[in-house]
């Protein structure tokens, strides 16, 4: 079988990350911490998991002509997603990501968008087609509407960070993903379309409806956990691949568990991304 072709459209960052023993409150200051910087931002982490899952990637983005855009696109160069849709933005920054991991592994993030917030429609007209297209809600909704419209097999959509979009987004896509906070945000818009909606439930494994009906359950993998960022990601872009690929609904999101599972067991959203021979060895040993 072929590597289905995936377009990704959304953010591209780079990610400051600081990892301490506990997470500040308000007002408060916690030193101590060690500083490591990796390449991040949700499209970019989806596009190279979906790359390092098997799939043949290409990255729809904005970045600004700055040092912080080399080091935020080496990891997708460097495992070969298709880059050449990448616009250079002369006016913004590349955007940045302030993360801070406690030691079990939980986070807080804060983003400074620059050029994702600069991306539009233009920059997404004339891609495709693909077997899936991919989104998140890092970048205007201009540039997701006119994702929404690339000829492709499957429209993926992730609702994250969750905000108003328009309601024919939810009832056309394909694939809506969400965790729980933004499944509370949504309500029961996100079953009134015919397509699937994958809901994330932490330490409760996820779900897959489709029409507002359960039709798969996995319960979370048992592994330990060093830092979570990037493990929704990971999530996302292996349930695209897995559906683009042809996978039975159960068997999708197994294999979109699987992957993130593993991915929280590194530091690092990008770094911690698995291939898909590691994904297929953890499953065949949990089978």
């Amino acid at each position: 079988m072929s590597a289905p072709r995936i377009i990704t459209v959304g953010s591209v960052n780079l990610d400051l990350v600081a990892a301490c023993e506990t997470l500040p409150r308000p007002g408060e200051t916690v030193t101590g911490a060690t500083f490591a910087q990796y390449p991040g931002g949700k499209g970019a982490n989806q596009a190279l998991a979906a790359r390092r899952l098997g799939a043949d990637v290409s990255m729809l983005a904005r970045v600004g002509k700055d040092p912080n855009a080399e080091l935020a696109l080496a990891l997708l160069r460097k495992d070969g997603v298709d880059l050449s849709r990448i616009v250079e933005d002369e006016a913004a920054q590349t955007g940045v990501a302030l993360i801070g991991v406690d030691a079990s592994g939980e986070n807080f993030i804060i983003v400074a968008s620059g050029a994702n917030a600069e991306l539009d429609a233009r920059d997404v007209e004339g891609a495709g087609p693909a077997d899936a297209v991919l989104c998140q809600l890092e970048v205007p909704i201009s540039a997701v509407i006119a994702a929404s419209q690339i000829a492709s097999k499957l429209f993926a959509l992730n609702l994250a960070p969750a905000m108003p979009v328009p309601a024919g987004l939810l009832e056309t896509a394909d694939l809506l993903i969400v965790n729980e906070v933004e499944a509370d945000f949504y309500g029961d818009a996100l079953f009134r379309g015919d397509g699937l909606v994958a809901k994330t439930l932490g330490r409760d494994g996820s779900v897959l409806y489709r029409a507002g009906k359960e039709v798969a359950h996995m319960p979370v993998y048992a592994v330990p956990v060093v830092d979570t960022t990037g493990a929704g990601d990971t999530f996302c872009g292996a349930l695209a691949v897995a559906l683009a690929e042809g996978m039975e609904e159960g068997a999708a999101l197994r294999f979109a568990s699987g992957a993130a599972a593993l991915a929280v067991t590194k530091e690092g959203a990008q770094p911690s991304l698995p291939w898909r021979s590691e994904v297929e060895a953890f499953l065949a040993d949990k089978a």
